[in-house]
């Protein structure tokens, strides 16, 4: 009989690229994969600590895993791993703790797999994770996300990633290529470049500081490989996104027009408290020469509201700084208080309910700006990528600048790309469309 094993991911895609490929080594040393819900021998829990929540939900899903299997051997990895183990460990039903060195060796430490009586804990110093462990997720048939770099070297105050993924490190080129190519193989339309600082790309590819190559090598030798339809960069600083890179983009055969581009503030002052490296006028120069060079392109921005010191004209600074920018969407952070952070001793607290005010008004702001930048495209003609799933009789997809649409449901246009003409809005804001003509692939 072989072995079970079930694994729960928490945060981001670059979580979901690492789970993939610890889930490829069980797969390889005999293991079967099931799903969480199901009774497994073992469950592996990838954590994230970027949010209070992804704290919370941790002794939740243990407890999931519990109740399929009280046997059952389970074992967290990730950000929070590194950052708390022994919180993690004291967690009642966790047998293994790995920090960031260790997750991707996490066979190597299943020995009996018999439930231990308390959590064993194997964590590195940080300072020790300074290799790097290419992986790739292909969770689902149409998209797969592709790790390019771990890691960064900012020093932004509220944010505990340094300390949970070390130094800012990269993949070499071929790797990056090969493991495009192999997703390519698998008949994956569209790949989503991931890591925690990818615009800092080709920094530590050879374990060091030197660089080989830039993130603009990176972007022009991947819009090279064959049988991948789609390239989407996940999410770039500001001050790392090039006008060299945005015109590549604007030109390429696969890149499409979207990005993701981290604000954190729109008062410069706040920037400043914040550590980051640019102001505000950079970030205006960025989506002006994206909207310069491909007026349809889809921005969307993250962003940080009750940083300690905000005040309401600081707040009132981001919001108006946002109405006016040709942005499409947001996603709104409330500030949480995070150990060993600069900003967690910072004067200047701002209230919990002033918090969760400011975060409202920026959600709704993204509402408006999601629907203005829908509007704007009616009547415009794209290319749709179907997704895999019936929702209530509808397939939805998404076109290369990201605008969501639907249809009533077809089997035969999952993972298939079409040309599309956008012609209006639903009531559930999803776009409707006709099509223009069979496509491509």
């Amino acid at each position: 009989m072989k072995n079970k094993v079930a694994f729960y991911t928490l945060g981001c895609k670059l979580n979901f690229s690492e789970t993939s490929t610890i889930a490829r080594n069980f797969t390889d040393e005999g293991f079967n994969r099931v799903d969480f819900s199901e009774k497994a021998d073992i469950y592996v829990i990838n954590t994230c600590s970027v949010t209070e929540n992804a704290d919370k939900r941790f002794k939740t899903i243990v407890k999931q895993a519990q109740k399929a299997n009280p046997e059952a051997f389970v074992a967290a990895v990730g950000c929070y791993a590194q950052l708390k183990p022994q919180e993690l460990a004291d967690v009642n039903g966790v047998d293994l703790v790995l920090g960031a060195t260790e997750k991707f060796k996490i066979t190597d430490y299943l020995n009996d797999l018999s439930k231990n009586d308390f959590g064993e804990v194997h964590s590195c110093e940080i300072e020790d994770a300074d290799f790097y462990v290419g992986s790739y997720s292909m969770g689902d048939r149409t998209r797969a996300f592709l790790k390019v770099q771990d890691g960064c070297d900012y020093k932004c105050t509220y944010c505990t990633i340094p300390l949970a993924r070390g130094i800012s490190r990269s993949d070499a080129l071929e790797n990056v290529l090969k493991n495009a190519k192999d997703i390519a193989k698998q008949n994956i339309k569209e790949i989503v470049l991931t890591g925690v600082n990818i615009g800092d790309y080709g920094k530590g590819e050879f374990g060091n500081k030197k660089h080989e190559h830039t993130f603009l090598d990176l972007v022009t030798e991947l819009d090279k490989v064959e049988g991948i339809e789609r390239l989407r960069i996940s999410s770039i600083e500001p001050n790392l996104l090039k006008n060299e890179t945005i015109d590549l983009v604007s030109k390429s055969r696969a890149f499409v027009p979207h990005f993701h581009i981290p604000l954190q503030s729109g008062s410069n002052a706040i920037l400043k408290k914040m550590k980051r490296r640019y102001m505000r006028e950079l970030y205006i120069d960025r989506v002006s020469k994206i909207k310069e060079v491909m007026p349809h392109a889809c921005i969307g921005v993250d962003v940080i509201v009750g940083f300690p010191g905000e005040t309401d004209d600081h707040f009132l600074e981001t919001y108006n700084f946002l109405t006016e920018l040709d942005i499409s969407y947001l996603h709104v952070f409330t500030y949480s208080e995070r150990d060993n952070t600069e900003a967690a001793e910072m004067e200047g607290v701002v209230p919990m309910n002033v918090r969760s005010k400011r975060s409202k008004m920026l959600r709704g702001l993204s509402v408006k700006k999601r629907r203005a930048f829908y509007e704007n495209q009616i009547g415009s003609r794209r290319t749709v990528l179907f997704e895999s799933e019936n929702k209530d009789g509808y397939i939805h997809g998404f076109t290369e600048n990201y605008i969501k649409v639907k249809t009533p449901w077809n089997p035969e246009l999952v993972n298939t790309l079409h040309q599309i003409k956008l012609t209006k809005i639903d009531e559930d804001g999803l776009v409707r469309f006709e099509f223009e003509k069979e496509l491509i692939v």
